[in-house]
């Protein structure tokens, strides 16, 4: 008779899963997001001071200075239409970077790093959320019954036109 192992058991289940995904969960206006931890540098607290940027638009909060490199801080709940959420303890500044663009990024609080698998994912086009299906990777469904929505970062923050911006200066 054919037994197979714990190891064996655990290979087949995460191939039925299908391809994982590392993320890191954070809170912003009492819902959760997720953003693929390849494009996160690192997590700052929200210094208590962030220069304003004349003529950016609002959803810009300023820039701070993180160790000698000026980093744009954006306020993702004024991108996506909502209200800016007011700062707390537990506010922070996630650092992306994308095509060597360094970008902060304020939420209300970071949760957790968590692997996520292919098949807890559904389209964004699927699922009814607050954030326009653009803006989404896509929402994992949670065995604990969350939702999480995963943000493409590129796209929320239009950071093709920043760095076409940059680049014409």
């Amino acid at each position: 008779m054919y037994e197979t192992s714990a190891k064996d058991r655990l290979s087949l289940d995460a191939e039925a899963r299908g391809e994982e995904r590392i993320i890191l969960v954070f809170d912003l206006n009492d819902e959760f997001y997720g953003l693929d931890v390849n494009l996160v540098r690192e997590i700052v607290r929200v210094p208590g001071r962030i220069t304003r940027v004349p003529n950016a638009p609002s959803y810009i909060r300023g820039v701070i200075n993180l160790r000698g490199t000026v980093i744009p801080v954006l306020d993702m709940s004024i991108k996506m239409g909502r209200e800016s959420s007011e700062g707390s303890a537990d506010s922070r500044i996630v650092v992306a970077e994308f095509e060597d663009l360094n970008l902060g990024v304020i939420v209300d609080a970071v949760r957790e790093v968590r692997t996520i698998y292919e098949t807890e994912i559904e389209g964004a086009d699927r699922v009814e959320t607050n954030v326009e299906a653009e803006y989404l990777g896509g929402v994992a469904k949670i065995d604990d019954g969350r939702l999480i929505c995963l943000l493409n970062l590129p796209r929320l923050l239009d950071i093709r036109e920043i760095i076409e911006g940059e680049e014409e200066r």
